[in-house]
């Protein structure tokens, strides 16, 4: 089987990895893919904000089965569109997906079917913004209701500062594009957890959960970003609380997209804060995350397009998800600068080093191939990846790795995982 792979960064490079191995597989596409994804998949241009030119891969490629990555073309409608031309494809409709594409529209679903969420307010104007904000104590969340690559949410000290941030949306100077709805939400103190589950808009099946690093620095400070590592552990979540998870969150989401006549088939995405009044939804995504499903498929045993195909198919439940025991951990190497301006075209060093390391996998996000030499291509660069017994092994592998990779300006944090570290103290 010929399995196509639509993205071009870390995530993609796991979910071909991850395909690759599986028995049925005879090729991997990835478009457009990147650098470090040509050794183990056949690369294919294509703009992903196009989606006629990505229809017009999978027509010429013609695969077993497409894998869409990123949410844009899930926004765009590919899931649809490949659909109508008897393609076989996973992931969500344009219709499901607004799960993830419309804040508003997520918290007021979630409103309707009694799904816990921070308090909140959609607003359409800075006029609504002024009255909202006297609703909320300080500190509190603006969010812009699309998409916004992980730079759509502001946390502000201030009904002020709340304000301003929501004018910023409005005017399209905070995000560089204007936003119709602004939503506002009570500041939810805890713990985040990545509980993604698969769907096969019936059925749900949860996946290891995760915790994902979003903040720049060292003992989360600083700006967010597309996430700058993340681990994966058996003792992430406390016994029974995944079960409650899946029957209070995850299965009441799926429950309520069907009833709607918007049936979700793919990767659910359940952001969570683990608060003191229990698991509250943050926000939705409606695809594997970035780095979250590095640490995740390193960690799956069995093979993933027969589990996909069992979604797509309406056959999860009869499908088998086994896990490797212990832990597994993702560091991000990333530019200098990033996630604000960044240069980029730096040679990259070290790699088979780093892959001598037992264990280790190197995900790249940002990289390319310029005159044969291996060069920086984005903010997010490389994703160590390492699955262990335990998950001091697995970061201690991975920092080792790191250690032996180089590039003009190399950032990482030197403290994935420290919540767990934490957690064992209290």
């Amino acid at each position: 089987m010929k399995v196509l792979i639509l993205g071009s960064g870390g995530r993609e490079h796991a979910l071909a990895w991850a395909a690759k191995r599986c028995e049925r597989v005879t090729e991997v596409v990835c478009a457009p893919g990147n650098g470090g994804m040509a050794k183990i998949a056949r690369l294919v241009p294509v703009n992903l904000r196009d989606l006629d030119a990505m229809v017009r891969v999978a027509e010429a490629e013609q695969p077993g089965l497409t894998i869409v990555g990123p949410e844009l073309p899930l926004s765009l409608g590919i899931v649809d569109a490949l659909r109508e031309r008897g393609l076989r494809v996973f992931g969500p409709t344009r219709a499901a997906a607004k799960l993830e594409t419309s804040k508003g529209f997520a918290k007021r679903f979630m409103q309707r079917h009694n799904i816990p969420t921070a308090a909140y307010a959609i607003c359409a104007s800075p006029e609504e913004i002024e009255k909202a904000v006297e609703l909320f104590h300080p500190p509190m969340v603006v969010k812009a209701d699309g998409l916004a690559a992980g730079k759509g949410v502001v946390i502000c000290p201030s009904r002020q500062t709340a304000i301003e941030a929501a004018r910023g949306m409005f005017m399209g100077t905070l995000l560089g594009a204007t936003e119709n709805q602004v939503v506002i939400e009570e500041l939810l103190e805890g713990e985040e957890i990545s509980f993604l589950c698969l769907s096969d808009g019936k059925n749900v099946a949860p996946l290891a959960p995760a915790q994902d690093h979003k903040r720049i620095g060292e003992g989360d400070t600083g700006p967010n970003t597309g996430g700058m590592g993340a681990y994966s552990s058996d003792d992430l979540l406390e016994p029974g609380m995944g079960e409650w998870i899946l029957h209070h969150i995850a299965e009441p989401t799926i429950r309520g997209m069907a009833e709607e006549e918007t049936p979700f088939t793919g990767v659910l995405f359940c952001g969570l804060m683990m608060t003191a009044r229990g698991p509250e939804v943050l926000e939705f995504n409606v695809r594997f995350g970035d780095p979250e499903a590095q640490a995740i498929l390193v960690r799956l045993e069995s093979d993933l397009i027969d589990v996909l195909e069992a979604a797509i198919d309406g056959k999860l439940a009869e499908a088998e998800l086994r896990w490797g025991a212990g832990a597994s951990a993702c560091v991000v190497a990333s530019s200098s600068g990033y996630p604000g301006s960044y240069r980029m075209g730096f040679p990259i060093t070290g790699l088979a080093a780093a892959a001598r390391v037992p264990g280790v996998e190197v995900f790249h996000s940002g990289s390319t191939v310029e005159g044969g030499q291996l060069v920086t291509a984005g903010g997010r660069v490389l994703g160590v990846t390492v699955a262990a017994p335990s998950l001091g092994q697995a970061l201690a592998r991975a920092y080792e790795a790191m250690a032996e990779i180089q590039f003009d300006g190399m950032y990482c944090r030197r403290d994935i995982g420290h919540r767990a570290e934490l957690r064992r103290k209290v």
